[in-house]
């Protein structure tokens, strides 16, 4: 029998970009061919772990084009992201939601072409909307949730994007005003959706279920128990879904002792240079090693401490395994990578699920939320001494690292994924 060509299409995000990594790597391990088809400024991330890359049209746009286009964006909403959940609903849900669907439109037709030349047996999509190419294609597709349990609708689940409780009182508000926020961006999907043959989705969904195999994130240790449990086997919780990484080797610092702690706003926060160097001169004042990821940007910072190390770019799965603390925006990738490795998440959010993993981390005690505006050095300061002390944090940690690495989320996704594939082509 001939080797499956799956085919991975992951949104422009490196959150979802390298959890499909670690996907495909499985997969390629299990006797599938997995290829990844990339958007514009993901040139080359795949092929780095071994991947065959095809690339939309799109992506004759240089990488750093891409890149300039997108700091550009996130520039233009930094204020905006001190804001509330609900505030965010108009000042950046909205565009970002009319943004995606602009994304949506332009790939179509290059995505077709693309899918008729590899002519895969199966898609894996890990985004947040459909591609009607995808849905069109004539083969099964595989729907990945790599945002928050939350992307999947439940009266027992907060809703998307709010940061809420599951029984907040202003639940009905935040619910309506999302679908007020996302009308525009959602009658316009589907116009496009039924002018390329699929059928209207209901307000403010922008991504249906796949009728074969959903994958969710979500570890056990964050799941919120739902009123309706989905579907088993139709819908599979993976254990995280952590890929492989060569091991980070630290660099010797000139204050080489203490706790190891690790930060990283991904590449929509590394822009905001500001706020990372009024944490750095809190971390002047704590008995600890400071690895940052600073993205594009090192240039912005002057007089470093000594124990504080700036980097563009670091193999995070390898760093967060050897943290004792990480701090990050929120990220679905970065907060589950932190949970498999048993370290204690600070989560300072941004927007979009960031919001919802931060107000999760606190719940399950896995972690604390702080916001990104507001806070007083010392506040910061002893919020990070706590989390690196706190011995009960640390022994739940250990608990849910061991229970994760004994699940890999990783395997078990491209097992589901093959028994689905298989049962489908025996039918």
């Amino acid at each position: 029998m001939t080797a499956p060509v799956i085919a991975l299409f992951p949104e422009a995000s490196f959150g979802a970009a390298l959890n499909c990594v670690g996907i495909a790597q499985q997969l390629k391990r299990s006797g599938a061919v997995p290829v990844f088809l990339c958007h514009a400024g993901f040139t080359g991330v795949f092929a780095e772990y071994g991947f065959k890359e095809y690339h939309l049209p799109a992506s004759a746009q240089s990488s750093q084009q891409a890149e300039e286009n997108w700091q550009a964006f996130i520039s233009t909403h930094l204020d905006h992201f001190n804001q509330s959940p609900m505030a965010q609903l108009q000042s950046y849900v909205a565009p970002t939601w009319e943004a995606i669907v602009d994304t949506a439109i332009q790939a179509e037709a290059g995505l077709e072409k693309l899918i008729k030349r590899i002519k895969p047996d199966a898609i894996i999509l890990d985004n947040v909307i459909m591609f009607p190419a995808i849905a069109n294609a004539g083969v099964p597709w595989i729907r990945v949730v790599s945002c928050a349990e939350t992307e999947i609708p439940d009266a027992n689940v907060p809703p998307y994007l709010s940061g809420m409780r599951p029984d907040d009182p202003e639940r009905q508000i935040f619910e309506a005003a999302y679908l007020d926020a996302t009308a525009a961006a959602h009658k316009r999907y589907n116009r496009f959706r039924h002018s390329r043959g699929l059928a209207p989705l209901p307000d403010g969904q922008f991504l249906e279920v796949s009728k074969h195999l959903n994958l969710l994130l979500a570890p056990s240790a964050i799941r919120h128990e739902r009123r309706r449990p989905l579907p088993e086997g139709q819908f599979v919780f993976l254990e995280g879904c952590v890929r492989e990484e060569t091991r980070f080797e630290l660099p010797t610092l000139p204050v080489n002792d203490g706790p190891l702690v690790y930060l990283s706003f991904g590449s929509l926060g590394a822009i905001d240079t500001g706020l990372i160097g009024r944490m750095i001169d809190v971390f002047a004042t704590i008995r600890a090693r400071f690895f940052v990821n600073v993205g594009g940007f090192l240039e912005s910072y002057q007089n470093v401490p000594d124990n504080v190390y700036l980097g563009s770019w670091f193999p995070q799965p390898s760093i967060v395994k050897q943290a004792d603390l990480f701090i990050h925006h929120g990220g679905n990738n970065s907060f589950c990578e932190a949970l498999y490795y048993g370290v204690p998440s600070l989560i300072m959010p941004y927007c979009w699920d960031g919001h919802d993993n931060a107000s999760r981390a606190a719940a399950t005690k896995t972690g604390e939320h702080l916001g990104r505006a507001g806070w007083a050095p010392e506040q910061l300061g002893n919020k990070i001494r706590e989390l690196i002390i706190c011995e009960e944090m640390q022994i739940r940690m250990k608990r849910i690292s061991s229970q994760m690495m004994s699940q890999s989320g990783t395997a078990k996704a491209a097992s589901s994924i093959l028994r689905t594939f298989s049962m489908l082509d025996s039918a």
